[in-house]
């Protein structure tokens, strides 16, 4: 009877591990409670990474989304002034998505499962410098306007002509996400010359101030020995010229 009973107890345990694979990372929802957000969050801002750091945020996600992540690097400090960083994305469970290293990137890709998505940002490449990153990611799901859809259809009390206008605000609204997010690229492109014209200007007026500081010094140094070749002596009867 024992032998049976552990018998009986494996084979629990192991359709229950068997039966877990198939599972979805999506939490369910309760029965009553309100369904999971599903609508398209999104962030942008810029962050400042010191010399040899690592700076890293996390974003949430839920499953069968659309994760996009773009970046631009916009000023540097530094002498050797490396403009490269070192960008990925990590899954919840810690799993490697995506990884860029240039000025300016894009990671895009579908989200597999449900939490707390890192990006991470090293600035391994300029030892001696900090540097300004601009960040613009988040995520937006496609059937979301499907969902909204449904829902339209199920309510009784609206007519055919409001489920059609909020169809079609749904699906203007829609397209002036993705409109917002290539804007938010070229903004990053604008900020990035901007810091560029800034640091050329800085760097024009030192290099023109130095030069005249070296032209002004170089003429008063002719001028001085000019003077010194043309310098004579007053001759007196105690002293006088030699042959």
């Amino acid at each position: 009877e024992t032998m049976l009973h552990w018998g009986a107890v494996c084979c629990c345990v192991i359709l229950l591990l068997v039966g877990g694979r198939g599972q979805k990372t999506e939490p369910l929802a309760q029965p009553g409670a309100q369904p999971l957000f599903r609508g398209a969050d999104q962030y942008d801002f810029a962050i400042v990474v010191p010399a040899s750091g690592l700076e890293c945020v996390w974003h949430f996600a839920h499953q069968s989304g659309r994760f996009y992540f773009s970046y631009e690097v916009q000023w540097v400090t530094g002498i050797a002034q490396d403009r490269h960083i070192s960008a990925t994305v990590n899954s919840p469970q810690g799993l490697l998505v995506g990884t860029s290293q240039d000025v300016r990137g894009q990671i895009n890709f579908h989200t597999q499962e449900t939490g707390f998505y890192q990006i991470c940002l090293s600035n391994f490449h300029n030892r001696f410098g900090n540097m300004q990153v601009f960040l613009n990611f988040g995520v937006y799901y496609d059937g979301y306007e499907e969902m909204q859809q449904q829902e339209a259809e199920e309510r009784k009390h609206l007519n055919d002509t409001l489920a059609a206008i909020e169809a079609g605000a749904t699906k203007v609204q829609g397209q002036v996400f993705h409109m917002w997010r290539f804007y938010n690229f070229g903004r990053m492109r604008r900020g990035a010359d901007y810091y560029l014209l800034l640091s050329n200007s800085t760097y024009v007026t030192w290099w023109s101030a130095a030069q005249t500081l070296v032209i002004v010094t170089a003429g008063y140094l002719q001028l001085f020995f000019l003077k010194r070749l043309f310098l004579t002596k007053s001759t007196t009867d105690t002293n006088k010229p030699r042959c």
